[in-house]
Formats: structure tokens, C-alpha cells, sequence
């Protein structure tokens, strides 16, 4: 196989040294683009940054370990540090995001992802890009690594807040709890206006990613941009465990949606996304990794799973992969709530470690009931 450039262009610095040209010879303060260390790189918002890592599943008690499930808990409070280290309050990167929880696949597994970031957090500064959270655009970032990392592949999550999903959710829980309507025909409009223009975004993300690795000395086939969609964080009404009348929904599971809306998101919204995603890969010659269906089972008030008690302590067979939404703000953050928690997140770690090790072509990432995050495996996507 031929040498890729910017390997070919080690070569040949290698081979001017040894023949006494030292002043062409890369500075030795600097090593040549893609040595040192290989590394696997995560870009993009919470649904990666490893928001709500903080958390086994859920539980019902609202003080101690919440029957096992706060991993925050010291035994006298409670220190989100200790999972989001020196990002708690801010992006939420937890020891358990999809790329900490890849294993061993890399080096280096470097998490840039922030959460409640958009596709203009990840532009470089120079094309539009903006700080977020007292950091530096994300591809600005990726600059550094590309520079002192072989980076092998870039998994991206990205596109959600610019499609306004937190809104989505917060509109139809809000009709579930507050007005009794339902929320999947005017969000559906909602989503239909602003998806060309979110995809776009999407699509110079990607390019912006290319960018920056090409202006390392990156060839294009020395590395991988791997765009992944969004997985489900509610069931199907047929496959949620709580009656949609009464409360306990919203109190005891945490799911406040109404059958019809949990049918649409489930699957119109997740799926339209996810194939709209697929499009923007294809074009831009990314991998997709399809997750709609990786927390099939696994959903806040799924029948298939249950919460945590004091005689059934959380396991990663049996409980929810996915934060339910605390209405009271009992336990943690709102801002944790829908997205894949610390069992949640080592399954997608593990479909992460499963698309690195597939050169090519688009996969779908599920689950094996009954079984833990190691369960996960790949499918044609």
C-alpha cells in the first residue's frame, strides 16, 4: 500500500537528517504531524460529552446513594467532581463517556465534546466558531491534538440543540404535566422548519473537522470521522411499564409523555434525525453509527428495565440506560435529564470500540436483552 502524505513526508524528513540536511528537518520541540501517541477523539454535544454519567440507572430515595444510583455520593454529600472532574457545572465530561468507556482502543481518548453545545461550538474561531463554556471552539481544540496525537478516529454528536431537541422535550413534558395536550403536531412543525438548516451546520462540522486535520499534515484516509445519531430516551407507549393516566409517570418513572408523543419521538423524531444524519455522513464521506435503537429496552419507564431499590441495587442488565426527568429537582440537574446515564454511556462506548474496529461502511449499534453494556454489537446501517 502506498505511503499516505503526511506519513510519506515523515520519511522523508527522516531520510534529509540522516543525510545531514537538518534545516529542513521539523523543529524538535514539535513532533510531524500524526506521531506520537494514537488517539480517539470525541467531538460535539451532551449526548458524548457524558452528561448524566453520574448516575446507576434511577432510584426513588432522594438522599444518600439514592439506593446506589449517585455515583456523586461521598457518604456525608455529594461531589459531581468526582465523576465530571474539573468540567462539573460546566461541559460534563464524566469518566463514563463514550470515549472513556471505548476501552482500550487508543492511547489516548481525548473527550473535546461539550454539553448544550451546537455545530457553531465546534467551527474553528478563524470560520464562525464560538467559545463556549470558557473554552475554545472544539475544532480549534482539535488542532492541538492533531498536532501531538496520531488521530485514528473522531467520533462527532452533533445537531441536536441546533434542531432545538431540549425544547422538543420540555414542550412535550410541560403538555403532559401542565396543559394535557399533546405536543407531537406543533413540535413536528417545529423540527420540519429548522432541520435543512441544522443538517447544513452538520454538514460544516464535518468539513471544519477536515479542515483542521488537513492543515496538520492529515491525509484523508489516515484518520475517520465517525457521525453518529441520537438514541431514544423514552419508550413506545405499548412498551412503557406506568398507565398514561395518573401521576405516576411523572412521579415514580420520571416519563411525563403522552402515549401519542411518546410514539411520535420514538419513531418519527428519533428516526428522522437519525436519517437525516445518515444523509449528511454519505455526503460528506463520514461512517454513520446509526444508535437509534441503542437503548431499546433500556428507556427511562421501559418494561423491560426497572429502578433501583435498597433490595435491588442497580445493575447494568437490569436498570434504565437512560436519567429520567426529576420534575422536582430532587436528585441532581435538570439539565441531566434524557440523556444516556453511566450504563447508557459503556454501552456506547462499547459500540464505539465496535465502529473502530470496522474500517468501513455504516453500522447500527443495539443491545442484547438482558444483558449489560458488553452486550452491545453492530448491524448494517
Amino acid at each position: 500500500m502506498p505511503s499516505t502524505p503526511h506519513r510519506a513526508l515523515r520519511a522523508l524528513l527522516a531520510l534529509c537528517t540522516a543525510a545531514g540536511l537538518a534545516s529542513v528537518a521539523a523543529p524538535p520541540a514539535q513532533a510531524a504531524p500524526g506521531t506520537g501517541p494514537t488517539a480517539v477523539v470525541a467531538m460535539g454535544d451532551s449526548y458524548i460529552s457524558g452528561e448524566a454519567g453520574r448516575w446507576l440507572g434511577n432510584g426513588l430515595t432522594n438522599s444518600g446513594s439514592r439506593d446506589g444510583t449517585d455515583r456523586a455520593w461521598t457518604g456525608s454529600g455529594y461531589d459531581p467532581s468526582r465523576v465530571y472532574g474539573p468540567t462539573a457545572g460546566g461541559c460534563h465530561r464524566s469518566d463514563t463517556s463514550e470515549v472513556r468507556s471505548a476501552g482500550p482502543v487508543a492511547a489516548a481518548l481525548v473527550n473535546l465534546a461539550c454539553s448544550g453545545a451546537t455545530t457553531q461550538n465546534v467551527f474553528r474561531a478563524s470560520q464562525g466558531g464560538t467559545s463556549y463554556k470558557g473554552e475554545s471552539p472544539q475544532a480549534d481544540q482539535l488542532a492541538a491534538v492533531a498536532a501531538s496525537h496520531d488521530v485514528e478516529l473522531i467520533a462527532l454528536s452533533v445537531g441536536g440543540n441546533d434542531l432545538g431537541f431540549a425544547d422538543v422535550i420540555t414542550a412535550c413534558a410541560t403538555d403532559y404535566i401542565v396543559w394535557y395536550s399533546y405536543c407531537h403536531d406543533d413540535q413536528q412543525a417545529e423540527v420540519d422548519a429548522r432541520i435543512d438548516t441544522a443538517m447544513a451546520a452538520v454538514g460544516k462540522a464535518v468539513d471544519e473537522i477536515r479542515a483542521v486535520m488537513a492543515g496538520a499534515g492529515y491525509g484523508a484516509s489516515d484518520y475517520r470521522i465517525v457521525l453518529q445519531s441520537y438514541p431514544s430516551p423514552i419508550p413506545r407507549a405499548a412498551e412503557n411499564r406506568y398507565s398514561e393516566s395518573g401521576w405516576s409517570r411523572t412521579n415514580t418513572g420520571g416519563c411525563p409523555f403522552w402515549n401519542k408523543d411518546a410514539d411520535w419521538a420514538r419513531d418519527s423524531l428519533v428516526p428522522q434525525l437519525a436519517n437525516r444524519l445518515r444523509q449528511v455522513a454519505v455526503a460528506k464521506g463520514a461512517q454513520f453509527l446509526d444508535l437509534r435503537d441503542a437503548l431499546q429496552g433500556r428507556e427511562v419507564c421501559a418494561k423491560a428495565s426497572r429502578q433501583a431499590t435498597a433490595a435491588l441495587p442497580p445493575s447494568g442488565a437490569a436498570s434504565e440506560w437512560a436519567r429520567w426527568i426529576d420534575s422536582r429537582s430532587t436528585q441532581g440537574l435538570v439539565q441531566e435529564s434524557m440523556h444516556p446515564n453511566a450504563y447508557g454511556q459503556q454501552a456506547l462506548g462499547r459500540c464505539l470500540a465496535l465502529i473502530h474496529a470496522v474500517p468501513s461502511g455504516h453500522r447500527a449499534c443495539r443491545n442484547t436483552a438482558g444483558a449489560g453494556p458488553s452486550g452491545m454489537y453492530l448491524t448494517a446501517g
